[in-house]
């Protein structure tokens, strides 16, 4: 617990992490022409730093509402030299906020909290609240990846995308067992995803684009 404030109080003076709305369009604002792509709920960063490692020409944002993950995140960026990769701590809901004159190109949800129960529906990150948020902070046509082991979040986001008559542009329950996905969506793989994978679960994958 100890570790934990401390690494909340450092990651407060870090460059690479915003908070306030401001800065982060001031600094946004040299990325103008350059493809920005976000990742929702970043955790420790994994998958953000990877991305930003693969594709240099590209900002990578990772989202999260907990500091003391993101510190994780931010010193690996700092330690491997990328200033491609940035983060935002702040809540979801709040995306808006700091993305109305600068739109993204991509979204990836990793991994999210199920929220299995039904009273937390609401909470569920492609609830049709969240996908109406990143709607609006997505290009025309900006693309949504999600990739997930919990299959009844999968069959969830299906039904929701089929109650917005949202045709999905890629569907997988094994991706692993395919070999007509993107690099990234295999060749990439948090810490969690490997836990699961060596629990002999299934990787799911979803591509979209909210209408």
């Amino acid at each position: 617990m100890r570790k934990k404030k401390i690494h909340i109080e450092e990651v407060k003076n870090f460059a690479n992490v915003f908070y306030e709305v401001e800065p982060f369009v001031s600094f946004l604002s040299a990325y103008q022409n350059q493809e920005i792509v976000l990742e929702l709920g970043c955790g420790k960063g994994e998958y953000s730093i990877a991305l930003a490692e693969k594709y240099p020409d590209r900002l990578f944002i990772g989202v999260d509402r907990k500091a003391d993950r993101i510190w994780f995140g931010s010193k690996s960026a700092k330690e491997k030299k990328l200033d491609n990769v940035i983060f935002l701590n702040i809540l979801i809901e709040r995306l808006e906020e700091f993305f109305q004159n600068i739109k993204i190109s991509e979204l990836w949800i990793t991994f999210p909290d199920p929220q299995p129960k039904a009273r937390n529906e609401k909470h569920r990150l492609t609830n049709p609240k969240f996908l109406a948020i990143y709607k609006k902070v997505l290009k025309p046509n900006g693309i949504i990846h999600l990739k997930t082991d919990h299959t009844a979040f999968f069959d969830y986001t299906l039904n929701i995308l089929k109650v917005m008559k949202i045709q999905p542009l890629q569907t997988n329950r094994d991706i692993y067992d395919s070999s007509k996905l993107r690099d990234e969506v295999l060749s990439i793989q948090t810490k969690y995803e490997k836990t699961h994978l060596n629990l002999g679960d299934k990787i799911n994958y979803l591509k979209f684009i909210c209408i």
